[in-house]
Protein backbone atom coordinates (compact mmCIF):
# COMPACT_ATOMS: atom_id res chain seq x y z
CA UNK A 1 0.00 0.00 0.00
CA UNK A 2 1.11 3.64 -0.51
CA UNK A 3 0.89 5.63 2.58
CA UNK A 4 3.34 8.51 3.88
CA UNK A 5 5.91 8.60 6.84
CA UNK A 6 4.71 9.97 9.84
CA UNK A 7 7.53 12.75 9.55
CA UNK A 8 6.17 13.45 6.45
CA UNK A 9 2.46 14.55 7.77
CA UNK A 10 3.71 15.54 10.89
CA UNK A 11 5.74 18.34 8.61
CA UNK A 12 2.30 18.86 6.80
CA UNK A 13 0.70 19.67 10.12
CA UNK A 14 3.33 21.84 11.38
CA UNK A 15 3.79 23.67 8.07
CA UNK A 16 -0.22 24.22 7.48
CA UNK A 17 -0.87 26.75 10.42
CA UNK A 18 1.25 29.33 8.26
CA UNK A 19 -0.43 29.04 5.30
CA UNK A 20 -1.97 32.26 4.42
CA UNK A 21 -5.51 31.10 2.11
CA UNK A 22 -6.24 32.83 -1.60
CA UNK A 23 -9.47 31.83 -1.33
CA UNK A 24 -12.01 29.89 0.80
CA UNK A 25 -15.42 28.04 0.15
CA UNK A 26 -17.16 25.66 2.06
CA UNK A 27 -16.82 22.23 -0.31
CA UNK A 28 -14.13 21.85 -2.63
CA UNK A 29 -14.26 19.00 -5.14
CA UNK A 30 -11.29 18.30 -7.09
CA UNK A 31 -12.65 16.14 -10.41
CA UNK A 32 -15.33 17.42 -13.11
CA UNK A 33 -16.69 14.28 -13.80
CA UNK A 34 -20.17 12.84 -12.63
CA UNK A 35 -19.18 12.15 -9.49
CA UNK A 36 -17.69 14.96 -8.40
CA UNK A 37 -20.49 17.45 -9.94
CA UNK A 38 -22.79 15.28 -8.34
CA UNK A 39 -20.86 16.21 -4.49
CA UNK A 40 -20.68 20.26 -5.55
CA UNK A 41 -24.19 20.18 -6.84
CA UNK A 42 -25.60 18.68 -3.43
CA UNK A 43 -23.65 20.28 -1.22
CA UNK A 44 -24.43 23.67 -2.98
CA UNK A 45 -28.30 22.37 -3.08
CA UNK A 46 -27.67 22.40 0.87
CA UNK A 47 -26.76 26.03 1.16
CA UNK A 48 -22.40 25.29 1.48
CA UNK A 49 -20.37 27.38 -0.80
CA UNK A 50 -18.99 24.72 -3.45
CA UNK A 51 -16.16 25.39 -5.99
CA UNK A 52 -14.97 22.63 -8.72
CA UNK A 53 -11.38 22.28 -9.84
CA UNK A 54 -10.58 20.71 -12.87
CA UNK A 55 -6.86 19.58 -14.35
CA UNK A 56 -7.67 19.38 -17.46
CA UNK A 57 -8.74 21.82 -20.36
CA UNK A 58 -12.05 19.97 -20.63
CA UNK A 59 -14.40 19.09 -18.09
CA UNK A 60 -16.53 15.89 -17.68
CA UNK A 61 -13.90 13.90 -17.02
CA UNK A 62 -14.20 9.79 -17.79
CA UNK A 63 -17.96 10.19 -17.12
CA UNK A 64 -18.47 12.07 -20.34
CA UNK A 65 -16.88 9.84 -22.56
CA UNK A 66 -18.86 6.64 -20.97
CA UNK A 67 -22.50 5.37 -22.18
CA UNK A 68 -23.54 7.49 -19.24
CA UNK A 69 -25.08 3.69 -17.78
CA UNK A 70 -26.05 3.70 -13.69
CA UNK A 71 -26.97 0.74 -12.02
CA UNK A 72 -29.50 1.41 -9.30
CA UNK A 73 -31.49 -1.26 -7.31
CA UNK A 74 -34.98 -0.86 -6.35
CA UNK A 75 -35.76 2.57 -8.42
CA UNK A 76 -38.72 4.49 -8.96
CA UNK A 77 -38.20 4.31 -12.74
CA UNK A 78 -37.78 0.59 -12.49
CA UNK A 79 -41.19 0.53 -10.37
CA UNK A 80 -42.74 1.88 -13.21
CA UNK A 81 -41.89 -0.44 -16.07
CA UNK A 82 -43.23 -3.15 -13.59
CA UNK A 83 -40.09 -4.32 -11.76
CA UNK A 84 -40.22 -4.60 -7.91
CA UNK A 85 -36.66 -5.40 -6.81
CA UNK A 86 -35.47 -6.09 -3.52
CA UNK A 87 -33.00 -4.78 -2.16
CA UNK A 88 -31.42 -7.74 -0.02
CA UNK A 89 -31.07 -9.34 -3.42
CA UNK A 90 -28.87 -6.47 -4.84
CA UNK A 91 -27.01 -6.54 -2.01
CA UNK A 92 -26.39 -10.23 -2.05
CA UNK A 93 -25.78 -10.08 -5.52
CA UNK A 94 -23.09 -7.46 -5.34
CA UNK A 95 -21.89 -9.07 -1.93
CA UNK A 96 -21.05 -12.27 -3.24
CA UNK A 97 -18.95 -10.55 -6.68
CA UNK A 98 -17.14 -8.22 -4.26
CA UNK A 99 -13.67 -8.26 -3.09
CA UNK A 100 -13.45 -9.72 0.54
CA UNK A 101 -11.42 -6.62 1.70
CA UNK A 102 -14.60 -4.32 0.55
CA UNK A 103 -16.79 -3.81 3.68
CA UNK A 104 -20.27 -4.69 4.12
CA UNK A 105 -21.01 -1.44 5.31
CA UNK A 106 -20.10 0.55 2.15
CA UNK A 107 -22.38 -2.18 -0.52
CA UNK A 108 -25.36 -1.52 1.98
CA UNK A 109 -24.51 2.28 1.81
CA UNK A 110 -24.79 1.85 -1.84
CA UNK A 111 -27.60 -0.67 -2.43
CA UNK A 112 -29.87 1.33 0.05
CA UNK A 113 -29.14 5.02 -1.24
CA UNK A 114 -28.49 4.67 -5.02
CA UNK A 115 -32.42 5.33 -5.80
CA UNK A 116 -32.79 7.88 -3.27
CA UNK A 117 -29.73 9.98 -5.39
CA UNK A 118 -31.69 9.20 -8.63
CA UNK A 119 -35.01 10.23 -7.58
CA UNK A 120 -32.58 13.44 -5.61
CA UNK A 121 -31.52 13.89 -8.98
CA UNK A 122 -33.66 13.39 -11.57
CA UNK A 123 -35.89 16.13 -8.90
CA UNK A 124 -33.02 18.52 -9.26
CA UNK A 125 -31.52 18.23 -12.41
CA UNK A 126 -32.50 17.75 -16.11
CA UNK A 127 -31.22 14.50 -15.91
CA UNK A 128 -33.47 12.02 -16.76
CA UNK A 129 -32.84 7.86 -16.86
CA UNK A 130 -34.95 5.28 -18.07
CA UNK A 131 -34.80 1.63 -16.71
CA UNK A 132 -33.68 -0.92 -19.29
CA UNK A 133 -34.18 -4.65 -19.70
CA UNK A 134 -30.78 -5.10 -19.78
CA UNK A 135 -29.77 -8.16 -17.50
CA UNK A 136 -26.94 -8.26 -14.73
CA UNK A 137 -23.92 -9.76 -16.22
CA UNK A 138 -24.00 -12.45 -13.55
CA UNK A 139 -27.45 -12.92 -13.89
CA UNK A 140 -27.53 -16.43 -12.86
CA UNK A 141 -25.69 -15.93 -9.29
CA UNK A 142 -27.91 -15.64 -6.35
CA UNK A 143 -29.61 -11.34 -6.05
CA UNK A 144 -28.81 -11.67 -9.72
CA UNK A 145 -31.45 -9.88 -12.46
CA UNK A 146 -32.12 -11.79 -15.79
CA UNK A 147 -34.81 -9.42 -16.72
CA UNK A 148 -32.58 -6.55 -16.12
CA UNK A 149 -34.22 -3.40 -14.79
CA UNK A 150 -31.84 -2.08 -12.89
CA UNK A 151 -29.37 -0.82 -15.69
CA UNK A 152 -30.61 3.06 -16.26
CA UNK A 153 -29.59 4.92 -19.38
CA UNK A 154 -30.23 8.63 -19.76
CA UNK A 155 -32.11 10.73 -22.10
CA UNK A 156 -30.88 13.49 -24.71
CA UNK A 157 -29.52 16.70 -23.52
CA UNK A 158 -29.70 19.85 -25.18
CA UNK A 159 -26.16 21.13 -25.04
CA UNK A 160 -27.38 24.83 -26.45
CA UNK A 161 -28.60 25.21 -22.55
CA UNK A 162 -24.90 24.86 -21.11
CA UNK A 163 -23.82 28.38 -23.58
CA UNK A 164 -20.11 28.55 -24.03
CA UNK A 165 -19.61 25.92 -21.37
CA UNK A 166 -20.36 23.27 -24.30
CA UNK A 167 -17.25 24.20 -26.00
CA UNK A 168 -15.07 22.88 -23.31
CA UNK A 169 -17.09 19.74 -22.43
CA UNK A 170 -14.89 16.36 -23.29
CA UNK A 171 -15.68 14.56 -25.92
CA UNK A 172 -17.37 11.52 -25.73
CA UNK A 173 -15.41 8.25 -26.82
CA UNK A 174 -14.74 7.47 -30.07
CA UNK A 175 -16.31 4.27 -29.59
CA UNK A 176 -19.20 5.94 -28.57
CA UNK A 177 -19.81 8.55 -31.50
CA UNK A 178 -19.64 8.42 -35.50
CA UNK A 179 -16.71 9.78 -36.81
CA UNK A 180 -15.25 11.17 -33.37
CA UNK A 181 -17.78 14.25 -33.13
CA UNK A 182 -21.72 12.73 -34.11
CA UNK A 183 -23.37 11.38 -30.58
CA UNK A 184 -26.02 9.07 -30.59
CA UNK A 185 -28.46 7.32 -28.20
CA UNK A 186 -28.26 3.85 -28.12
CA UNK A 187 -31.90 3.10 -29.49
CA UNK A 188 -29.96 4.84 -32.71
CA UNK A 189 -27.17 2.46 -32.36
CA UNK A 190 -29.53 -0.74 -32.61
CA UNK A 191 -30.81 1.01 -34.95
CA UNK A 192 -27.85 1.50 -37.28
CA UNK A 193 -26.18 -1.57 -36.28
CA UNK A 194 -29.17 -3.64 -37.81
CA UNK A 195 -29.98 -1.41 -40.43
CA UNK A 196 -33.47 -1.57 -39.83
CA UNK A 197 -36.29 0.38 -41.40
CA UNK A 198 -35.52 4.55 -41.75
CA UNK A 199 -32.01 3.89 -40.41
CA UNK A 200 -30.60 5.28 -43.44
CA UNK A 201 -32.75 8.74 -43.26
CA UNK A 202 -32.03 9.00 -39.43
CA UNK A 203 -28.75 8.78 -39.97
CA UNK A 204 -29.12 12.07 -42.68
CA UNK A 205 -31.27 13.93 -40.38
CA UNK A 206 -28.39 13.50 -37.77
CA UNK A 207 -25.96 14.71 -40.22
CA UNK A 208 -27.97 17.66 -41.65
CA UNK A 209 -28.60 18.60 -37.73
CA UNK A 210 -24.74 18.70 -36.78
CA UNK A 211 -23.82 20.41 -40.00
CA UNK A 212 -26.42 22.80 -39.64
CA UNK A 213 -25.76 24.27 -36.50
CA UNK A 214 -24.91 27.46 -37.85
CA UNK A 215 -23.27 29.95 -36.30
CA UNK A 216 -21.79 27.49 -33.89
CA UNK A 217 -20.34 25.12 -35.95
CA UNK A 218 -17.61 27.63 -37.53
CA UNK A 219 -16.25 27.89 -34.11
CA UNK A 220 -16.74 24.48 -32.84
CA UNK A 221 -16.70 20.59 -33.81
CA UNK A 222 -19.11 19.83 -30.43
CA UNK A 223 -22.38 18.04 -31.02
CA UNK A 224 -25.33 20.44 -29.05
CA UNK A 225 -26.85 17.52 -28.92
CA UNK A 226 -25.74 15.62 -25.78
CA UNK A 227 -26.52 11.58 -25.53
CA UNK A 228 -24.99 9.17 -23.38
CA UNK A 229 -22.16 10.22 -20.96
CA UNK A 230 -22.16 13.65 -22.76
CA UNK A 231 -26.16 13.95 -21.83
CA UNK A 232 -25.43 13.28 -18.13
CA UNK A 233 -22.57 15.86 -17.13
CA UNK A 234 -24.08 18.00 -19.92
CA UNK A 235 -26.87 18.27 -17.54
CA UNK A 236 -24.77 18.16 -14.26
CA UNK A 237 -22.78 21.44 -15.48
CA UNK A 238 -26.02 23.05 -16.43
CA UNK A 239 -27.45 22.73 -12.73
CA UNK A 240 -24.15 23.71 -11.07
CA UNK A 241 -24.24 27.10 -13.64
CA UNK A 242 -28.23 27.52 -12.27
CA UNK A 243 -26.59 26.55 -8.83
CA UNK A 244 -23.49 29.81 -9.81
CA UNK A 245 -21.17 27.02 -8.39
CA UNK A 246 -17.63 27.88 -10.51
CA UNK A 247 -15.66 25.09 -12.25
CA UNK A 248 -11.78 26.19 -12.57
CA UNK A 249 -10.23 24.51 -15.73
CA UNK A 250 -6.35 24.04 -15.86
CA UNK A 251 -6.21 24.05 -12.25
CA UNK A 252 -4.25 20.95 -10.96
CA UNK A 253 -4.69 20.11 -7.40
CA UNK A 254 -0.79 19.59 -6.00
CA UNK A 255 -1.52 19.09 -1.97
CA UNK A 256 -3.70 18.05 0.30
CA UNK A 257 -3.39 20.17 3.24
CA UNK A 258 -3.90 18.71 6.73
CA UNK A 259 -3.86 20.42 10.37
CA UNK A 260 -4.01 18.98 13.34
CA UNK A 261 -5.25 15.84 12.05
CA UNK A 262 -8.24 17.37 9.97
CA UNK A 263 -8.12 18.25 6.25
CA UNK A 264 -8.44 22.38 5.56
CA UNK A 265 -7.63 22.64 1.63
CA UNK A 266 -5.71 22.12 -1.15
CA UNK A 267 -2.87 23.81 -2.75
CA UNK A 268 -3.42 23.88 -6.71
CA UNK A 269 -1.60 25.01 -9.26
CA UNK A 270 -3.59 28.25 -11.34
CA UNK A 271 -2.02 30.27 -13.81
CA UNK A 272 1.27 28.88 -13.65
CA UNK A 273 1.20 29.74 -9.87
CA UNK A 274 0.71 27.69 -6.30
CA UNK A 275 -3.06 29.05 -5.14
CA UNK A 276 -4.47 28.16 -1.88
CA UNK A 277 -7.89 27.22 -1.56
CA UNK A 278 -9.24 26.42 2.14
CA UNK A 279 -12.54 23.84 2.61
CA UNK A 280 -14.15 24.54 5.93
CA UNK A 281 -16.67 21.82 5.54
CA UNK A 282 -14.26 19.33 3.11
CA UNK A 283 -12.69 18.44 -0.16
CA UNK A 284 -14.13 15.61 -2.07
CA UNK A 285 -11.54 13.71 -4.14
CA UNK A 286 -13.32 12.99 -7.56
CA UNK A 287 -10.31 13.18 -9.89
CA UNK A 288 -10.63 9.43 -11.59
CA UNK A 289 -8.27 6.55 -11.52
CA UNK A 290 -4.76 6.20 -12.14
CA UNK A 291 -5.32 5.16 -15.94
CA UNK A 292 -2.34 6.87 -18.02
CA UNK A 293 0.09 7.05 -14.94
CA UNK A 294 2.62 4.30 -16.50
CA UNK A 295 4.69 4.21 -13.55
CA UNK A 296 1.45 3.62 -11.01
CA UNK A 297 0.19 0.81 -13.16
CA UNK A 298 3.93 -0.71 -13.38
CA UNK A 299 3.62 -0.81 -9.41
CA UNK A 300 0.78 -1.48 -8.79
CA UNK A 301 -1.55 -2.99 -11.66
CA UNK A 302 0.81 -5.89 -13.12
CA UNK A 303 -2.25 -7.68 -14.76
CA UNK A 304 -3.20 -4.32 -16.69
CA UNK A 305 0.15 -2.17 -17.18
CA UNK A 306 -0.51 -0.95 -20.81
CA UNK A 307 -1.59 2.72 -19.72
CA UNK A 308 -1.32 3.39 -23.32
CA UNK A 309 -4.31 0.87 -24.32
CA UNK A 310 -6.65 1.92 -21.05
CA UNK A 311 -10.03 3.87 -22.34
CA UNK A 312 -9.33 6.87 -19.79
CA UNK A 313 -9.01 9.64 -20.51
CA UNK A 314 -5.41 11.03 -20.12
CA UNK A 315 -5.64 13.96 -17.36
CA UNK A 316 -6.34 10.22 -14.94
CA UNK A 317 -2.99 10.24 -13.57
CA UNK A 318 -3.81 9.51 -10.18
CA UNK A 319 -2.34 12.53 -8.78
CA UNK A 320 -5.28 12.32 -5.86
CA UNK A 321 -4.51 9.07 -4.83
CA UNK A 322 -1.18 9.96 -4.25
CA UNK A 323 -2.12 13.00 -2.69
CA UNK A 324 -4.24 11.33 -0.25
CA UNK A 325 -1.32 8.65 0.36
CA UNK A 326 1.07 11.26 1.05
CA UNK A 327 -1.16 12.63 3.92
CA UNK A 328 -1.91 8.67 5.96
CA UNK A 329 -4.76 8.07 3.82
CA UNK A 330 -5.13 4.57 3.30
CA UNK A 331 -5.07 2.68 -0.28
CA UNK A 332 -6.86 -0.70 -1.17
CA UNK A 333 -6.96 -2.78 -4.76
CA UNK A 334 -4.67 -0.79 -6.46
CA UNK A 335 -4.11 -3.73 -8.65
CA UNK A 336 -7.78 -3.73 -9.84
CA UNK A 337 -9.37 -2.34 -13.30
CA UNK A 338 -12.78 -1.68 -15.17
CA UNK A 339 -10.77 -4.53 -17.55
CA UNK A 340 -12.15 -4.48 -20.86
CA UNK A 341 -10.65 -5.95 -24.52
CA UNK A 342 -9.87 -2.87 -26.09
CA UNK A 343 -8.81 -1.78 -30.15
CA UNK A 344 -5.89 0.70 -30.38
CA UNK A 345 -5.56 2.89 -33.13
CA UNK A 346 -1.96 4.05 -33.60
CA UNK A 347 -2.39 8.32 -32.93
CA UNK A 348 -4.88 7.88 -30.89
CA UNK A 349 -4.82 8.92 -26.95
CA UNK A 350 -7.16 5.67 -25.72
CA UNK A 351 -7.46 2.67 -26.31
CA UNK A 352 -11.59 2.34 -27.61
CA UNK A 353 -13.74 -0.24 -25.95
CA UNK A 354 -15.14 -3.33 -27.28
CA UNK A 355 -18.94 -4.08 -26.34
CA UNK A 356 -21.28 -5.21 -28.76
CA UNK A 357 -18.70 -6.52 -31.90
CA UNK A 358 -18.05 -9.70 -29.81
CA UNK A 359 -21.44 -11.27 -29.42
CA UNK A 360 -22.45 -10.58 -33.01
CA UNK A 361 -22.28 -13.00 -35.56
CA UNK A 362 -19.61 -14.12 -38.12
CA UNK A 363 -16.03 -13.61 -35.87
CA UNK A 364 -14.24 -15.09 -33.20
CA UNK A 365 -11.24 -13.89 -31.37
CA UNK A 366 -8.00 -15.78 -31.19
CA UNK A 367 -4.60 -15.81 -29.45
CA UNK A 368 -1.07 -15.23 -31.56
CA UNK A 369 -1.51 -19.19 -31.91
CA UNK A 370 -4.16 -18.73 -34.22
CA UNK A 371 -6.39 -20.74 -31.02
CA UNK A 372 -9.95 -19.89 -29.60
CA UNK A 373 -9.36 -18.65 -25.76
CA UNK A 374 -12.63 -17.94 -24.10
CA UNK A 375 -16.44 -16.93 -24.79
CA UNK A 376 -16.11 -13.76 -26.73
CA UNK A 377 -19.97 -12.35 -26.26
CA UNK A 378 -19.13 -12.44 -22.32
CA UNK A 379 -19.49 -8.96 -20.35
CA UNK A 380 -16.28 -6.93 -21.86
CA UNK A 381 -14.77 -6.53 -17.80
CA UNK A 382 -15.31 -10.91 -18.00
CA UNK A 383 -13.25 -10.83 -21.52
CA UNK A 384 -11.06 -8.36 -20.68
CA UNK A 385 -9.43 -10.02 -17.15
CA UNK A 386 -9.48 -13.45 -19.22
CA UNK A 387 -7.34 -11.63 -21.93
CA UNK A 388 -4.88 -10.20 -19.28
CA UNK A 389 -4.75 -13.41 -17.26
CA UNK A 390 -3.80 -15.71 -20.55
CA UNK A 391 -1.19 -12.94 -21.50
CA UNK A 392 0.08 -13.18 -18.09
CA UNK A 393 0.09 -16.89 -17.95
CA UNK A 394 0.84 -17.58 -21.69
CA UNK A 395 2.18 -14.42 -23.22
CA UNK A 396 0.63 -14.75 -26.44
CA UNK A 397 -2.73 -13.19 -26.09
CA UNK A 398 -1.41 -8.83 -26.46
CA UNK A 399 -2.85 -8.66 -29.23
CA UNK A 400 -5.33 -11.12 -29.83
CA UNK A 401 -7.12 -11.02 -32.95
CA UNK A 402 -10.97 -10.69 -34.23
CA UNK A 403 -11.75 -12.46 -37.06
CA UNK A 404 -14.41 -11.91 -39.35
CA UNK A 405 -15.49 -12.38 -43.06
CA UNK A 406 -17.04 -10.75 -45.64
CA UNK A 407 -20.74 -10.76 -44.48
CA UNK A 408 -20.07 -9.65 -41.31
CA UNK A 409 -17.95 -6.32 -42.63
CA UNK A 410 -20.42 -5.61 -44.80
CA UNK A 411 -23.29 -5.94 -41.38
CA UNK A 412 -21.67 -4.72 -38.89
CA UNK A 413 -19.10 -2.56 -37.38
CA UNK A 414 -16.11 -4.07 -35.91
CA UNK A 415 -14.05 -1.16 -34.04
CA UNK A 416 -12.68 1.37 -35.93
CA UNK A 417 -13.93 -0.33 -39.52
CA UNK A 418 -17.19 0.86 -40.21
CA UNK A 419 -19.63 -1.54 -42.84
CA UNK A 420 -20.71 0.22 -46.04
CA UNK A 421 -17.27 1.88 -45.85
CA UNK A 422 -14.79 0.75 -48.44
CA UNK A 423 -11.73 0.27 -46.86
CA UNK A 424 -9.55 2.91 -48.73
CA UNK A 425 -12.09 5.37 -46.84
CA UNK A 426 -11.17 4.48 -43.65
CA UNK A 427 -8.27 6.74 -42.62
CA UNK A 428 -4.66 5.77 -42.94
CA UNK A 429 -4.04 4.43 -39.48
CA UNK A 430 -7.10 1.85 -39.32
CA UNK A 431 -6.15 0.80 -42.45
CA UNK A 432 -2.47 0.28 -41.33
CA UNK A 433 -3.83 -2.23 -38.67
CA UNK A 434 -6.53 -4.04 -40.99
CA UNK A 435 -5.38 -7.61 -42.29
CA UNK A 436 -7.38 -8.90 -44.99
CA UNK A 437 -7.04 -12.03 -47.26
CA UNK A 438 -9.04 -14.46 -49.64
CA UNK A 439 -8.15 -17.12 -47.82
CA UNK A 440 -8.00 -18.17 -43.88
CA UNK A 441 -4.50 -18.94 -44.17
CA UNK A 442 -3.13 -16.09 -45.98
CA UNK A 443 -5.04 -14.27 -43.65
CA UNK A 444 -2.81 -16.29 -41.12
CA UNK A 445 0.40 -15.47 -42.61
CA UNK A 446 -0.66 -11.59 -42.61
CA UNK A 447 -1.13 -11.75 -38.84
CA UNK A 448 1.82 -13.71 -37.97
CA UNK A 449 -0.09 -17.29 -36.88
CA UNK A 450 0.34 -20.41 -38.08
CA UNK A 451 -1.92 -21.21 -40.75
CA UNK A 452 -2.47 -24.86 -39.92
CA UNK A 453 -3.97 -23.32 -36.21
CA UNK A 454 -5.85 -20.68 -37.28
CA UNK A 455 -7.12 -23.19 -40.06
CA UNK A 456 -8.15 -25.73 -37.71
CA UNK A 457 -9.71 -23.15 -35.07
CA UNK A 458 -11.95 -21.77 -37.83
CA UNK A 459 -13.01 -25.22 -38.99
CA UNK A 460 -13.74 -26.57 -35.95
CA UNK A 461 -15.54 -23.51 -34.85
CA UNK A 462 -17.75 -23.34 -37.77
CA UNK A 463 -18.98 -26.87 -37.90
CA UNK A 464 -20.71 -25.96 -34.36
CA UNK A 465 -21.66 -22.66 -35.52
CA UNK A 466 -23.54 -24.09 -38.03
CA UNK A 467 -25.66 -25.60 -35.42
CA UNK A 468 -26.32 -22.69 -33.55
CA UNK A 469 -23.86 -24.21 -30.85
CA UNK A 470 -20.43 -23.29 -29.39
CA UNK A 471 -19.23 -26.22 -27.57
CA UNK A 472 -16.27 -25.33 -26.72
CA UNK A 473 -17.24 -22.24 -24.98
CA UNK A 474 -20.84 -21.70 -24.78
CA UNK A 475 -20.96 -18.69 -26.56
CA UNK A 476 -24.58 -17.03 -27.17
CA UNK A 477 -26.06 -19.79 -24.17
CA UNK A 478 -26.00 -16.76 -21.35
CA UNK A 479 -29.17 -14.33 -21.64
CA UNK A 480 -26.18 -11.83 -21.52
CA UNK A 481 -24.27 -12.96 -24.95
CA UNK A 482 -27.75 -12.92 -26.60
CA UNK A 483 -28.66 -9.53 -25.84
CA UNK A 484 -26.24 -8.56 -28.00
CA UNK A 485 -26.82 -11.03 -30.48
CA UNK A 486 -28.04 -10.04 -33.89
CA UNK A 487 -32.04 -11.73 -32.78
CA UNK A 488 -32.47 -11.71 -37.34
CA UNK A 489 -29.65 -14.74 -36.95
CA UNK A 490 -31.09 -18.02 -35.72
CA UNK A 491 -30.72 -20.25 -34.09
CA UNK A 492 -28.19 -18.48 -31.90
CA UNK A 493 -28.12 -14.64 -32.40
CA UNK A 494 -24.32 -14.98 -31.68
CA UNK A 495 -22.71 -17.55 -33.98
CA UNK A 496 -22.62 -18.09 -37.69
CA UNK A 497 -19.74 -19.56 -39.53
CA UNK A 498 -17.38 -17.49 -41.33
CA UNK A 499 -17.18 -18.57 -44.83
CA UNK A 500 -17.79 -15.86 -47.01
CA UNK A 501 -14.25 -14.39 -48.51
CA UNK A 502 -12.64 -12.15 -48.35
CA UNK A 503 -11.58 -12.81 -44.54
CA UNK A 504 -10.38 -9.65 -42.19
CA UNK A 505 -8.73 -9.38 -39.01
CA UNK A 506 -8.24 -6.61 -36.19
CA UNK A 507 -5.84 -6.30 -33.17
CA UNK A 508 -7.40 -6.60 -29.93
CA UNK A 509 -5.61 -5.85 -26.90
CA UNK A 510 -6.20 -7.07 -23.00
CA UNK A 511 -7.12 -3.00 -21.79
CA UNK A 512 -9.35 -1.70 -19.44
CA UNK A 513 -11.44 1.94 -19.38
CA UNK A 514 -10.04 3.02 -16.05
CA UNK A 515 -8.56 1.68 -12.46
CA UNK A 516 -10.80 1.10 -9.63
CA UNK A 517 -8.59 0.22 -7.20
CA UNK A 518 -7.73 3.67 -4.78
CA UNK A 519 -8.16 5.76 -1.79
CA UNK A 520 -9.89 3.68 1.06
CA UNK A 521 -13.19 4.58 2.16
CA UNK A 522 -16.24 4.54 4.62
CA UNK A 523 -19.86 3.84 4.06
CA UNK A 524 -20.20 7.62 4.28
CA UNK A 525 -17.55 8.49 1.16
CA UNK A 526 -15.22 9.30 3.78
CA UNK A 527 -11.38 8.35 3.45
CA UNK A 528 -10.01 6.48 6.20
CA UNK A 529 -6.54 6.26 7.06
CA UNK A 530 -4.49 2.24 7.41
CA UNK A 531 -6.38 1.81 10.53
CA UNK A 532 -9.87 2.14 9.49
CA UNK A 533 -9.91 5.47 11.08
CA UNK A 534 -11.64 8.30 9.13
CA UNK A 535 -9.74 11.38 8.02
CA UNK A 536 -11.60 14.31 9.24
CA UNK A 537 -12.62 16.73 6.12
CA UNK A 538 -11.88 14.47 3.27
CA UNK A 539 -13.87 12.18 1.13
CA UNK A 540 -13.62 10.27 -1.91
CA UNK A 541 -15.53 9.06 -4.99
CA UNK A 542 -15.75 7.45 -8.28
CA UNK A 543 -12.58 5.71 -9.01
CA UNK A 544 -10.17 7.62 -6.96
CA UNK A 545 -11.76 5.38 -4.17
CA UNK A 546 -11.14 1.57 -4.16
CA UNK A 547 -14.54 0.67 -5.68
CA UNK A 548 -17.40 -1.04 -3.52
CA UNK A 549 -17.42 -4.09 -6.37
CA UNK A 550 -14.29 -5.04 -5.73
CA UNK A 551 -12.50 -6.19 -8.88
CA UNK A 552 -16.19 -7.49 -10.21
CA UNK A 553 -18.31 -5.57 -12.82
CA UNK A 554 -22.08 -7.02 -11.42
CA UNK A 555 -23.94 -5.11 -14.43
CA UNK A 556 -24.06 -2.07 -16.81
CA UNK A 557 -23.66 1.04 -14.69
CA UNK A 558 -21.78 0.06 -11.59
CA UNK A 559 -18.77 2.94 -12.44
CA UNK A 560 -21.37 5.49 -12.61
CA UNK A 561 -23.71 4.70 -10.33
CA UNK A 562 -21.44 4.09 -6.94
CA UNK A 563 -19.84 7.79 -8.51
CA UNK A 564 -22.86 9.23 -8.17
CA UNK A 565 -24.26 7.34 -5.26
CA UNK A 566 -21.38 8.09 -3.00
CA UNK A 567 -21.20 12.07 -4.22
CA UNK A 568 -24.79 12.35 -2.93
CA UNK A 569 -23.77 10.74 0.47
CA UNK A 570 -20.85 12.50 1.12
CA UNK A 571 -22.52 15.95 0.15
CA UNK A 572 -24.93 15.10 2.59
CA UNK A 573 -22.70 14.07 5.21
CA UNK A 574 -20.77 17.22 5.14
CA UNK A 575 -23.13 19.82 4.73
CA UNK A 576 -25.42 18.11 7.90
CA UNK A 577 -28.15 17.44 5.45
CA UNK A 578 -30.82 15.48 7.16
CA UNK A 579 -33.87 15.82 4.96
Amino acid sequence: MMHATVSQQDSQDMAAPHLSWDKEVDVLVVGSGAGGMMSALVAASNRAEALVIEKAAQWGGTSATSGGGIWIPGSDQAKAAGFEDNLDDAFTYVRGLSADNVPDANIRAYVDNAAAMLRWLTANTEVEYVAQPYPDYHAENPGGSAQGFRTHLPLEFDGRKLGRDVKTQRFPSPAASLFGYLQWSFAETYLLLYRTKGWASGLAKSMARYWFDWPFRFTSRKDRRLTLGNALTGALRAALNDKGVPVWLETPMREVVRRDGVVVGVVVERNGKPYRIRARKGVVLAAGGFDKNQDMRDANAPLYPAARYSGGVTSNTGDAIRAGAEIGAGTMNLQSAWAAPVFYVPGEDRGRLCTIERALPGCIMVNRSGERYLNEAASYHIVGQQMAARQRDHGDASPSWMIFDYRYRHLYPMGPVLPLMPDWMHKGAVRSILKKASTIEALAGKMGVDPGKLSATVARFNADAAKGVDSAFHRGEPAYDRMYGDPRNQPNPCLRPLSEAPFYALPIYPGDIGTNGGLQTNAKGQVVDQEGTAIPGLYAVGNNAASAMGESYPGAGVTLGPALTFGYIAARDMTGAND
